[in-house]
């Protein structure tokens, strides 16, 4: 891909401030900083669950973290987050239970969390589908003047879906308070982004909607910080919606169910742990002197304390009650529903 469009970068992958360039607040980027922190045990912890069977499935978020943290830490309390199946670290900056937010993954029939109180939407497996459901919401608030803001979770795939187009058509015309954020990880599960898209970069795609399009560099938090701030600021000005593509690489296989070495070589993914956003932002942060070895061991004592939370919450069996099966079907069941029902009800007493 002919990529010309130009990246947003504040700090260079050693550490280093870009010349000219003025960083967020110290005290944001150490936030930031620990949010990271935490966002790398949950991956890690989260993927040793999948392999102790404690979970069905887990889309690995290493290598996007900043990506991640940013998103929740740009958002008010008034504000909505959209997320897709990969973007649990999100979802848990944004201050849900981390328990509650790998509920679904471990197979439960639910998302978890309660959506309404975190004003954090059911994470969506299939591609693109909530970016029209966070348009909805963007919309209904413009409509009853509510001070809210909807920042909308995606992947490089999900640019190729027809409810993409639909979802950025109808947010410019209407000029939705919503911020679509473009996480460009470079594979959708093993299609690389060259097979799908011959754009300049995905930012170009906002041209045709009518809509600022930005693309940043997705490991630097300080970066991210600022362009989501300016995109979530516009929208909450009345000034329409943004797309901004955070240019990132997804470390790790799509899931524990795939096998990344069939189509990318370590060499790709070597490149790009030279780029990993936590070291980048931990150099800056020991550099300007916002961080020595005893804070350091506070955040990962921190982000331990996260992790053994995790494994036993996890590790609770969720009580089953047959019931449910039948309960939200319909408002008022029918009456082949109560039949079944009750046929269940008769063969579970008969079960010794």
């Amino acid at each position: 891909m002919d990529d010309r469009r130009e990246t947003v970068r504040l700090l260079e992958p050693d550490g280093a401030v870009v010349a000219g360039v003025e960083l967020p607040a110290a005290e944001r980027i150490l936030e930031g900083y620990r949010a990271l922190v935490r966002a790398r045990r949950l991956n890690e912890q989260a993927g040793a669950l999948v392999r102790q069977g404690r979970l069905a499935v887990y889309p690995s978020s290493r290598g996007q973290e900043a990506c991640q943290v940013a998103a929740a830490m740009v958002l008010s309390d008034a504000d909505w987050l959209f997320p897709t199946y990969r973007d649990t670290a999100a979802i848990v900056a944004r201050g849900v239970d981390p328990v509650e937010v790998l509920t679904m993954l471990r197979g439960d029939r639910h998302c978890g969390y309660d959506v309404a109180a975190h004003r954090v939407a059911p994470q969506a497996t299939p591609l693109a589908t909530q970016l029209l459901h966070a348009v909805g919401v963007a919309h209904a608030a413009r409509l009853k003047n509510e001070p809210s803001v909807v920042l909308a979770l995606c992947g490089d795939g999900a640019t190729s879906e027809g409810d993409f187009h639909e979802a950025l058509n109808f947010a410019a015309v209407f000029r939705a308070p919503v911020v679509f954020l473009v996480q460009n990880n470079k594979y959708a599960i093993s299609v690389p982004l060259a097979q799908q898209c011959v754009a300049a970069s995905l930012a170009d795609k906002a041209i045709g909607y009518g809509m600022p399009g930005v693309r940043v560099d997705g490991n630097d938090l300080a970066a991210l910080l600022t362009v989501l701030d300016e995109a979530v600021d516009r929208a909450g000005a009345g000034d329409g919606p943004t797309l901004v593509e955070a240019d990132t690489y997804r470390i790790e296989a799509h899931t524990n169910a795939d096998d990344a070495g069939r189509y990318r070589d370590e060499a790709e993914v070597a490149g790009w742990l030279d780029r990993d956003p936590l070291r980048r932002v931990h150099a800056w942060l020991c550099a300007a002197g916002h961080l020595d070895a005893t804070a350091e061991r506070e955040l990962a004592d921190d982000a331990e304390r996260m992790a053994a939370a995790l494994r036993t919450g996890i590790a609770e069996e969720t009580p089953v009650d047959p019931d449910e099966l039948f309960a939200h079907v319909y408002a008022d069941p029918t009456p082949q529903l109560r039949e079944q029902r009750d046929l269940l009800r008769t063969e579970l007493e008969a079960t010794p």
